[in-house]
């Protein structure tokens, strides 16, 4: 029987940082959201990767929203760390921060919560990961919360699929709910 392991949060804890070039502004002159984004899919990765010690997917990201705008000329930095395992799955938190190092001001950008599977990189099936060995009270409550979040989700996914199979019953149901809406129903 194999023995049970247990790694450290800050054993995969990943910090990166990145410049904000010409080349990743928007139409508005701002950085792009989608490189941004991407940043954080890379550093998602990277964290859970280090902790499953191979190879990790991106199953879903929470909600994403962008409280302050990043400019060009500044610098991005990411923060990474494990909040929660399950069997297969990890929750990793991404803390996003721009700093214009020109005048001192730094914003946070955005916190988000990535959720990743550890595969197998042969039969690409979910394999099971070290368990997160907590060392403070910080770390106790971002694994709580992380356990709530996917609990939450889980819920919110069924609730969607009810209202799903409820609407596909029944239209008048689904015509109800069209009622007071910015859109224009066919003729018929």
């Amino acid at each position: 029987m194999s023995e049970v392991v247990f790694r450290t949060v800050k054993s995969s804890q990943v910090i990166l940082k990145e410049l904000m070039v010409p080349s990743y502004a928007n139409f508005g002159g701002k950085v792009h959201g989608g490189i941004i984004l991407s940043l954080m899919d890379k550093i998602a990765y990277t964290c859970a990767a280090t902790h499953a010690q191979g190879y990790c997917v991106t199953a879903s990201v929470d909600s994403v929203d962008f409280v302050n705008p990043v400019e060009v000329g500044e610098l991005l930095t990411l923060y990474a760390s494990v909040n929660y395992v399950g069997k297969s799955s990890m929750e990793v938190g991404i803390k996003v921060v721009s700093e214009d190092f020109k005048q001192g001001i730094v914003k946070h950008t955005n916190t988000s919560y990535f959720t990743m599977v550890a595969l197998d990189e042969e039969t690409r099936k979910p394999t099971p990961v070290a368990g997160l060995q907590l060392e403070d009270e910080e770390e106790m409550r971002r694994f709580v919360m992380g356990k709530l979040r996917k609990k939450l989700r889980r819920a919110h996914q069924k609730e969607i699929n009810d209202i799903r199979q409820a609407l596909d019953q029944d239209l008048s149901q689904a015509m109800t709910e069209l009622e007071g809406e910015n859109c224009l129903l066919p003729r018929g």
